[in-house]
């Protein structure tokens, strides 16, 4: 089998360093990425360096400008409105396609990533673990381009879901909320309810949205 050119690893290398620490909250929307600064921490030159930061730009992880460098992306209030409107018709539709092909194993593998979710307590567990949750969910589809589209409203709304989500883990009425809906929709899923589940779905991400935007309303962006 052929390899990858090593320009090519070392460009997915640093677009996997710099996505982590956009994703974990390290680099914050507006943040300016310099490339000279990166490629001396990384031990590169600045070629895979720029590459990687196309390949962020495509994401939606990264904004680039003629001679204005490259920051990270934000999004206005608006956008993020806009986003989970999106996610609230495409992602049932993604779980719809997945749900039919998932195993026994799958589902056990949800099981277990709800469980650990129940008692999680820190953002920086708590932030990963939802993903894992959700994707392997997502894991049976056979849309590669929903999927894509899905992960990149995924990536872009980072930051809110980020953000609400240290506020949830603050507050147990909020918490409890966010298990309740978990427990739906994993039932529904490991009950193989290929109807319901998509539903639960949409409500779910609907919810969160209107609290999103309800706190948005009382405190300003976040």
């Amino acid at each position: 089998m052929k390899q990858a050119e090593p320009s090519v690893v070392a460009s997915q290398h640093v677009a996997d360093v710099v996505a982590d620490r956009i994703l974990s909250g390290q680099l914050k929307p507006g943040d300016r990425i310099k490339q000279d600064e990166l490629a001396t921490e990384l031990n590169m030159s600045r070629i895979p360096v720029r590459d990687a930061l196309r390949m962020l730009e495509t994401r939606g992880l990264v904004t680039l400008r003629a001679n204005a460098g490259a920051r990270v992306a934000s999004l206005t209030v608006r956008d993020m409105e806009i986003s989970y409107e999106i996610r609230e018709r495409i992602e049932p539709m993604l779980l719809a396609e997945s749900m039919p092909n998932l195993t026994d194993d799958d589902i056990e593998a949800l099981r277990a990533a709800k469980a650990r979710l129940d008692v999680v307590e820190n953002l920086d567990d708590y932030m990963p673990l939802s993903r894992e949750f959700h994707w392997t969910s997502f894991k049976g589809h056979r849309a590669p381009l929903l999927a894509q589209i899905v992960e990149r409203l995924w990536d872009t709304t980072q930051s809110y879901r980020r953000a609400y989500a240290h506020l949830a883990l603050k507050d147990a009425e909020r918490m409890a909320i966010m298990r309740a809906e978990r427990d739906l929709l994993f039932g529904a899923i490991a009950r193989r309810e290929y109807d319901l589940a998509p539903q639960i779905l949409a409500m779910h991400i609907r919810r969160t949205h209107m609290a999103l935007a309800d706190y948005l309303h009382l405190h300003g962006d976040l």
